[in-house]
């Protein structure tokens, strides 16, 4: 007997929050990088300069990520570990004293960066590998990276001149989006794996995703010889 189909609408809903979560962050960055330097009472010449190492160091760190999940062939970790970069370093900027912890507030910015470049691209990955149906692989992309590049709405709504200098309220909400992106990372990867164990006992072996066919892959979860790519 097969497996019931109801794993690929879940993944469907969980990927497009996880990409929700990755979206707020990542355009908060994109849009606002100035704007929270400039809380280090920069110049404005020196605040636009400032922001290049960071997003330089955040291009390093998704090459790094990236070529570590191809080697190990896992995604998830690296996705969690991207949502946690972009966390700590907003709970970071939002807790200290700028003016006072100047380096510390500067690398909190690195982190915000680190963050919101690697899991842009491993996610992508990650939801491709486990949907081998070119159809549904379609129609998730055309779905959820557009949601991701609409949180932009998001992102340019809880920077309000009224909270300035600090952004106190942006900078929570978008360490919690990046902390609830970890959360639904871990708990689906952790899902997949315990199916793949589940499916190993059923079977009587150990397989992987790599180890099965794409035609067996292409039925998704309902084919037994199924396994995902965590």
């Amino acid at each position: 007997m097969g497996y019931p189909r109801y794993s690929f609408p879940s993944l469907y809903f969980v990927t497009v929050a996880i990409e929700i979560c990755l979206g707020v962050p990542l355009q908060a960055v994109q849009l606002f990088l100035p704007v929270i330097i400039a809380r280090l009472d920069y110049g404005t010449v020196k605040t636009n300069l400032y922001t290049v190492a960071p997003n330089v160091s955040g291009a390093v760190m998704l090459l790094l990520l990236a070529f570590a999940s191809d080697l190990t062939t896992l995604r998830f970790p690296y996705i969690a570990a991207g949502f946690l970069f972009t966390f700590i370093g907003f709970i970071i900027y939002a807790s200290i004293d700028v003016l006072t912890h100047l380096q510390v507030a500067y690398f909190a910015c690195f982190m915000m960066t680190w963050g919101t470049s690697a899991p842009s691209v491993i996610l992508d990955v990650w939801y491709n590998n486990n949907i081998a149906d070119e159809n549904r692989r379609v129609m998730l992309t055309s779905v959820a990276v557009p949601i991701a590049n609409l949180m932009g709405v998001v992102s340019s709504n809880i920077f309000r001149p009224q909270d300035q200098p600090k952004y106190l309220p942006a900078l929570a909400t978008t360490a919690a989006f990046g902390g609830l992106g970890a959360l639904l990372t871990v708990l689906l990867g952790a899902w997949m794996m315990a199916d793949n164990k589940r499916r190993d006992i059923r079977q009587g072996v150990k397989l992987k995703a790599r180890d099965v066919s794409t035609e067996k892959l292409r039925d998704g979860p309902a084919a037994e010889d199924y396994r995902w790519f965590i």
